[in-house]
């Protein structure tokens, strides 16, 4: 049995890699878990919760000697020196952007393993601790950015006046960009975005933001194959600095969240751009930590430009919720140790066959194995060309002499019938007629969103249907009979269909119920 020791972060580290709730997940692993003394201090866990919870509290050098050591921020150079010979650490080690660290891991005989490089494949999505703070990170930059903001994101007409709502552009629509434009739609703001990857187009509009295309003449649109922007090329970027210039000019807010992997991040809004913006203006460049997406932005620093627009280059947005924050994270981290611990005993094992531990895998007992072998993801469905299908021959639209012959034939057929048969069938042929006719273009042009409505008077139907079925499965004739009883039968599945899918339907909005 291996011992995992959950260590404290630094004092600009509110996060915890593990609280109450994954310690017993933990130790359900077959692990020993200890904690280091208020280590979930500032994430409101406090050492009582975590004893209760079956781990150990600790002095700080015992944490840190232990076998298996998870950690949040990456370690300094003293703290790498306190893990012991043969360790195991897993923390947000940024190997990409940090050479320096990995080439300090690989001087000992420990193993590292990065959580930021876990690849962007559908069964990684549980240990995906990049999505989660960045969808936290979203959130709360829309929180910050409302927080220096002067007036209501809503719009509201009163006795006193009326206010606009607020305007905002969210410059890329990933996790924390969709995150950002959901926060802000729900408040009430007109919200725009932008991203060079046209299949998030649908995604924006879904959340209530409107998304700005940047069409460049005579370019092909590329899909992202691994779920992150890629490099643009000039003549998208001149186009999208007109774009970024002209928002600028009329947007009270924008959030940048534009980062390329093991890149600096892309310069997305100038001085020239900030200078277009009006006084009491926000801007929250939630890349300042790789660079920045603005251009006069600092790492963690609030700034004030000369023309009153307020820049927040803030790189600790996921550590303003803490305990949310540490909740996520370390559920993520639990679902990559059960990974790394397929017997369940207390033992952590890495498996080089496997793409997700061979990825975020960076120093192995001493040696270093980044960067990994590419892993490569579609973020949409290729599109195949199939054979064509006898269902495709089908519904090949009808030639308009064929649908002629058609009406004709039909016309024919309705006038024998009223013609020769023996009454009252004329009568009923006639009416079910029309009702055909009737019901498939009034049915065929329901909108979507009416289709449960819809549903109901179906059902009131089916009840009549029903009823008038009873009412004649009694009569003499067999042949009436037993169209009566398949009339019940149908019109019944029908009711009781009816009802079941639209139960179902309504447990989707129903909050704190078993479904």
């Amino acid at each position: 049995m291996s011992q995992i020791g959950i260590v404290a972060e630094g004092p600009r580290e509110k996060r915890v890699a593990a609280t109450p709730a994954t310690i017993t997940k933990l130790i359900a692993l077959g692990y020993d878990v200890v904690v280091e003394a208020g280590a979930g201090a500032a994430s409101s866990f406090p050492d009582a919760a975590y004893a209760a919870s079956g781990a150990t509290v600790v002095s700080a050098s015992e944490a840190w000697a232990s076998m298996i050591v998870l950690k949040v921020d990456a370690p300094t150079p003293e703290e790498v020196a306190r893990l012991a010979d043969g360790a195991t650490l897993i923390a947000l080690l940024s190997p990409a952007l940090r050479s320096d660290l990995v080439e300090s891991l690989a001087t000992r005989e420990i193993t590292a393993i990065a959580l930021d490089a876990v690849p962007r494949i559908s069964r990684a999505q549980s240990m995906d601790v990049l999505s989660s703070m960045a969808n936290i990170s979203g959130y709360r930059a829309v929180i910050e950015a409302a927080n220096e903001f002067g007036r209501f994101f809503t719009g509201q007409v009163t006795a006193a006046g009326k206010v606009p709502p607020a305007k905002v552009l969210v410059a890329g629509a990933g996790v924390a960009g969709l995150a950002a434009i959901g926060a802000a739609s729900s408040l009430g703001a007109i919200v725009r975005a932008t991203d060079p990857r046209p299949e998030v187009a649908d995604q924006v509009a879904s959340i209530g933001g409107e998304y700005l295309e940047v069409v460049v003449p005579d370019e092909a649109k590329e899909v992202s194959t691994d779920g992150y922007a890629k490099a643009t090329t000039a003549a998208y970027d001149r186009r999208a600095a007109e774009i970024y210039s002209e928002q600028a000019a009329d947007v009270d807010i924008i959030i940048t969240t534009a980062l390329i992997p093991g890149r600096a991040a892309p310069r997305l809004i100038t001085a020239a751009d900030v200078a277009r913006m009006k006084p009491g203006s926000v801007i929250v460049d939630m890349a300042a930590a790789q660079g920045g997406n603005v251009e006069g932005s600092v790492e963690g620093e609030r700034v004030v430009t000369d023309n009153g627009v307020v820049i927040l280059g803030f790189t600790d947005l996921p550590g303003r919720l803490p305990q949310q924050a540490s909740q996520l994270f370390a559920t993520n981290l639990v679902n990559l140790i059960k990974l790394l611990t397929p017997g369940k005993d207390g033992q952590l094992h890495l498996d080089f066959d496997d793409v997700v531990q061979r990825t975020v895998t960076v120093v192995r007992r001493g040696e270093v194995t980044w960067p990994p072998p590419p892993v490569q993801v579609s973020a949409a469905p290729q599109k195949t060309v199939a054979a064509p299908s006898v269902a495709a021959e089908l519904k090949k639209p009808m030639s308009s002499r064929a649908r002629g012959w058609l009406v004709a034939a039909g016309i024919a057929v309705l006038f024998a019938v009223c013609a020769f048969a023996p009454p009252p069938l004329p009568q009923h042929f006639l009416v079910l007629t029309l009702s055909v006719v009737v019901g498939f273009y009034v049915i065929g042009h329901v909108a979507h969103a009416l289709h449960t409505p819809l549903m109901s008077v179906t059902n009131a139907i089916s009840g009549i249907i029903i009823v008038g079925a009873m009412v004649q499965i009694m009569a003499p004739d067999l042949t009436v009979q037993i169209l009566a009883a398949v009339g019940v039968l149908l019109a019944s599945i029908n009711i009781f269909g009816g009802f079941a899918v639209t139960r179902r339907m309504l447990a989707m909005f129903q909050k704190g119920q078993n479904r």
